[in-house]
């Protein structure tokens, strides 16, 4: 089960990591950006947490 959850939580990395390359290369954000690195942000934490509650 363990397995499963980290390539789960790993995909998600991923994919939004993938996500925010494009605006890598913005140096002006605007309100949308900025929503969007929170959202990606709290996303991570969420699989962050999701492997520390199956690690325990």
């Amino acid at each position: 089960m363990h397995t499963k959850t980290a390539a789960l939580s790993l995909a998600l990395l991923l994919l939004l990591g993938s996500g925010t390359m494009g605006l890598a290369a913005c140096d002006d954000q605007g309100p949308a950006e900025e929503a969007g690195e929170q959202i990606d942000d709290a996303a991570e934490d969420a699989a962050d947490s999701v492997d520390d509650a199956v690690d325990d």
